[in-house]
């Protein structure tokens, strides 16, 4: 189904399609294993486009089977959860043909040739070519449909016989009805089950693939089962990982760059103090506006923690450059933060003036914008009064804990050898 440009119609598409499940398809589908989703960017529908996909690969089919549908059983009832289903489709019927290896030997049969008449007869077969208008043409040979689509007609197909010329099927054979799955998926040689649901957009994706994953934790006592996430699912866990990485490596070069500015291994410790304070700003923005935790809020959030430590860096800097003129650490850090209200209110104020036009945008892209906009556009301003206030407390903090015995003689003991005086002596003047 295709939709209305977003800016002509008053639902969103998850709202239609949410009403599609409870009002359209009930009726119509009692019968059917259905799913509404949206279409794959790349690849066809089904489970390829699924937004939670955990594929299971085993030995027996049947325990696979089993496996997927206890999954589906147990994640089903969570909040959130659509569309739940699993790739293995059972119940296409079969008639199994069981050669009786003692008649057939008797009957002079061969396994091989049963095999290749009842793949003649029953699949087709292409038997020669036909040259016309000098186009060539495949023949293939296959019974008629009344002839191979009953039981009682197959048993009477005739496979070559060495001591008879041909004998009916059903003398050498034995015939068993069933039913099979339509298809059998395979990975690494093993075959595969894929579980796999959709999510309204208020639930936790991250809930429902921790219950996948333990219940499917209790069923695989032995371990012969292998169970994986896949597509989407798969990918947005990488994706978080890259980004704790990404935020873990940010730290500590924002430290060192710090440090190296400052000359100080304290100083820049002091600065990005701010940026634990940031987070839960920025996920209590993330709620009170609706939104969701994803790439794009991801993204928001390493932005956000590049900028929200230009606050402490103007009042630190401020702060040292009035020790040196003679101020106490702590009128130092009072007067800084004083003459650097200012400028810290001015530019906090552009900044989140500039997330404005991405946070009223509308149309297509709105959401991604959204994402962004917000994350910065809240935690900025909500970390705005509590880093003014802890960053000169950690200062002077900081600074108290400098004048400790320890690093006080560590103080004590550069000056001495950059005056090349000896420290029993030092200490004996100071003493």
């Amino acid at each position: 189904m295709r939709l209305k440009p977003i800016e002509n119609r008053p639902r969103d598409q998850f709202t239609v399609m949410d009403e599609i499940r409870k009002q359209i398809l009930p009726p119509l589908a009692t019968d059917l294993r259905t799913s509404v989703q949206e279409v794959a960017v790349i690849g066809g529908g089904g489970a390829q486009a699924a937004t939670i996909q955990f594929l299971i690969n085993g030995p027996d089919l049947q325990k696979l089977e089993a496996i997927g549908r206890h999954l589906v059983e147990r994640v089903k009832p969570l909040p959130g959860v659509v569309d739940i289903d699993t790739s293995l489709n059972t119940g296409k019927p079969e008639l199994s043909v069981h050669v009786d290896r003692p008649k057939a030997a008797d009957l002079g049969v061969q396994i091989g040739d049963a095999a290749d008449a009842l793949r003649l007869l029953v699949g087709g077969d292409q038997v020669t070519t036909y040259n016309e208008g000098g186009e060539q043409y495949e023949v293939h040979l296959r019974a008629r449909a009344e002839d191979r689509t009953t039981q009682a007609a197959i048993a009477g197909l005739t496979v070559p016989s060495s001591r008879l010329g041909s004998v009916a099927l059903e003398n050498v054979a034995d015939f068993q009805p069933g039913s099979s799955p339509t298809d059998i998926n395979r990975e690494a040689r093993q075959r595969q089950v894929t579980v796999y649901c959709n999510l309204l957009p208020n639930a936790s994706q991250a809930t429902v693939q921790n219950a996948i994953q333990s219940e499917f934790a209790k069923l695989n006592v032995s371990g012969e089962y292998r169970g994986m996430f896949a597509g989407r699912s798969r990918e947005l866990g990488r994706a978080a990982q890259n980004f704790v990485m990404a935020f873990l490596l940010s730290l500590i070069f924002m430290y060192l760059i710090l440090a190296a500015q400052f000359e100080s291994w304290l100083h820049p410790i002091t600065i990005l103090l701010s940026l634990p304070l940031t987070l839960p700003f920025a996920l209590l923005s993330i709620i009170i506006f609706r939104q969701s935790l994803n790439i794009f809020s991801a993204l928001g959030l390493l932005v956000l923690f590049g900028v929200v430590k230009k606050n402490s860096i103007l009042q630190i800097d401020h702060a040292n450059q009035l020790k040196e003129t003679g101020l106490s650490a702590h009128d130092a850090v009072v007067q800084a933060s004083r003459d650097r209200l200012r400028p810290i209110l001015m530019t906090t104020s552009a900044f989140v003036a500039g997330m404005l036009p991405l946070i009223i945008s509308r149309g297509i892209g709105a959401g991604t914008n959204h994402a962004i906009g917000f994350v910065i556009f809240g935690g900025q301003t909500l970390a705005l009064l509590l880093t003014l206030i802890v960053t000169p407390v950690a200062y002077s903090l900081f600074d108290d804990a400098s004048k400790i015995r320890v690093f006080g003689r560590a103080r004590a003991r550069s000056r001495d050898r950059a005056l090349h005086v000896p420290e029993s002596v030092a200490v004996g003047d100071r003493l």
